[in-house]
């Protein structure tokens, strides 16, 4: 029995590494793209692009991993079941609950990583990557300018550069702040550098000057200057102290919102179908393998293939998926209805469970169950 149960156990977890990687490889692809041009026009660093991308992927790995432990459990049982081993399997007297015994085991291991990573990995994970973004966008205003471009750094602040380079010096600058619309002012410098400072990014020029036009007469002063700050932004809130978007916070935070936020209690109702979203999703990889199990395991062995089935295990598994995220959309709007989520899993765990140990009551009963010979005799 060891040997048979390590065996299959062996080839379902090379399989769900396998098409894990390759849905994980996928994703990361997809996701980077949207990052590849901060890095080729806005100087954002390898490093920093690595650690973006990186921070999304625990987002991703919730959806990632029942889908390949299903993959992985249809491809190694349809296997068996072409190379008749499973046929070989049954003759030596293993029933059907023994051979769906390793997927059983693997479903839960990978239920148990999924339950890590929707209660802690995803929240620390996106809230870094928040974080990150937050400080990039308010804080970090060099990164975002682009050489040769207009940028709107701030409402009514323009600023172009002809050239930035690593250190992050800036050349032919020009400014335009519009923040007054009835006294505009533009400023030119040879070059210059951006700081941050308590009351926000601030920008110091060297060897310009500072244009403006009085509303009154249309007379321009011109200033002529060596070295000249000029505040392009205000101070932003500190990451750690902005509001929290759900997908950011522990379970903790999500269940018990705070009553005196009015945020919070704004969104209510989304911060609670998020709760029941992150308990309800590590369930799916148990669901996905019973349902693959009692399609693949139920039925009459056929040896052109399990197509049919196979289609059917995929077909339920899509309308699970539509189904759990149509209920967590409806329930942001009737919050009791969270507890559809928890029966979405549940449910198919519970029928194909039965089912299997009712094929494998049904085998022991035909095993047991005395042959009859009827001896025929001629007249006496």
């Amino acid at each position: 029995m060891k040997r048979i149960f390590w065996y299959i156990f062996k080839q379902l977890i090379v399989a769900t590494i396998l098409v894990a990687t390759i849905l994980t490889c996928m994703v990361w692809l997809t996701q980077s793209l949207r990052f590849v041009e901060m890095i080729v026009n806005r100087g954002l660093s390898i490093s920093i692009f690595l650690n973006f991308t990186l921070l999304l992927l625990p987002t991703f790995f919730a959806f990632i991993l029942p889908i390949a432990i299903f993959a992985s459990v249809i491809f190694t049982y349809n296997r068996l079941i072409i190379d008749s081993e499973l046929i070989v399997m049954r003759a030596s007297g293993y029933s059907q609950l023994m051979i769906a015994r390793p997927a059983i085991l693997l479903a839960t291991l990978v239920t148990l990583v999924c339950f890590s990573i929707t209660t802690y990995f995803l929240p620390a994970s996106y809230r870094e990557f928040k974080d990150l973004q937050f400080s990039l966008r308010n804080s970090l205003p060099t990164i975002l300018l682009q050489d040769g471009v207009f940028n709107t750094v701030m409402k009514g602040v323009t600023v172009y550069v002809r050239e930035k380079n690593d250190a992050g010096e800036l050349s032919g600058i020009v400014i335009h702040d519009a923040r007054s619309p009835k006294s505009p002012i533009t400023m030119m410098a040879e070059r210059g550098i951006i700081n941050l400072s308590q009351q926000g990014p601030r920008v110091v020029l060297v060897n310009g000057n500072r244009q403006q036009v009085d509303p009154k007469d249309g007379h321009l002063s011109l200033l002529y200057f060596d070295r000249y700050s000029f505040d392009i932004g205000k101070k932003t809130k500190d990451p750690i102290t902005r509001w929290r978007e759900p997908r950011e916070r522990f379970l903790k935070t999500l269940m018990r919102p705070d009553p005196r936020d009015s945020r919070d209690m704004q969104w209510y109702n989304k911060l609670i179908m998020e709760s029941h979203h992150r308990l309800s999703m590590p369930l799916f990889p148990l669901a996905f393998t019973f349902v693959g199990l009692a399609l693949l395991l139920g039925g009459s062995f056929n040896r052109r293939g399990q197509l049919w089935r196979v289609l059917s295990a995929v077909g339920i598994i899509i309308i699970m998926e539509t189904s759990h995220l149509g209920v967590k959309n409806l329930g942001e709007k009737i919050v009791n209805l969270g507890f559809l989520m928890y029966l979405i899993p549940i449910c198919p765990i519970i029928i194909s469970a039965c089912f299997l140990s009712n094929i494998a009551s049904r085998a022991k009963r035909t095993k047991r169950q005395p042959k009859l010979i009827t001896l025929k005799t001629g007249p006496t």
